[in-house]
C-alpha cells in the first residue's frame, strides 16, 4: 500500500559543510556552490517561464478558490461521517482520504506558484489600475 506525505517542508540547510578546511578552500567551495545554485535558478527560470509564461492575480485567486472548495468538501464530508454513531465504512474513509489529498495537492500547488514568483522563476503580471 502506498503512502502519501503531506505538508512537506524542505530543510533550508541540509548540506554537509566541512568546518576544518582552510579559508581559501572554503571560499573556493562557496564559489562552486554559488555556481551550482545559479545553474538551478537559471534552469528553473527558463523552464518555468517557458511553460507558464506569466501569472496574474486572477490565476492566484482561482487557485485559492479551488483550494478553499476542496478543503470545504473534505471537512463537510468528515462532518457528515461523524453525524452517525457508527464508525465510518472503509470506503467512506478512502473517499475522505482522497478529498484530503485533493486539498493538500491544490494547496501545495498554490504555495509552489507563490514561491515561483518570489524566487523570480515566474513573472507576476499585476492588474492595471
Amino acid at each position: 500500500m502506498a503512502t502519501t506525505v503531506t505538508n512537506r517542508t524542505r530543510p533550508s540547510h541540509d548540506h554537509f559543510e566541512p568546518q576544518d578546511i582552510d579559508p581559501q578552500a572554503q571560499r573556493r567551495l562557496r564559489g562552486h556552490l554559488e555556481q551550482i545554485d545559479y545553474a538551478a535558478y537559471a534552469s528553473n527560470q527558463a523552464v518555468i517561464g517557458q511553460a507558464l509564461g506569466g501569472i496574474d492575480i486572477g490565476q492566484f485567486q482561482r487557485m485559492a478558490i479551488a483550494a478553499a472548495q476542496a478543503r470545504t468538501r473534505w471537512v463537510e464530508t468528515a462532518l457528515m461521517l461523524t453525524e452517525r454513531s457508527a464508525a465510518p465504512e472503509p470506503d467512506q474513509v478512502t473517499e475522505l482520504a482522497q478529498l484530503r489529498a485533493a486539498y493538500d495537492e491544490i494547496a501545495a500547488a498554490y504555495d509552489a506558484m507563490r514561491r515561483m514568483v518570489e524566487r523570480g522563476y515566474l513573472t507576476y503580471r499585476p492588474t492595471k489600475a
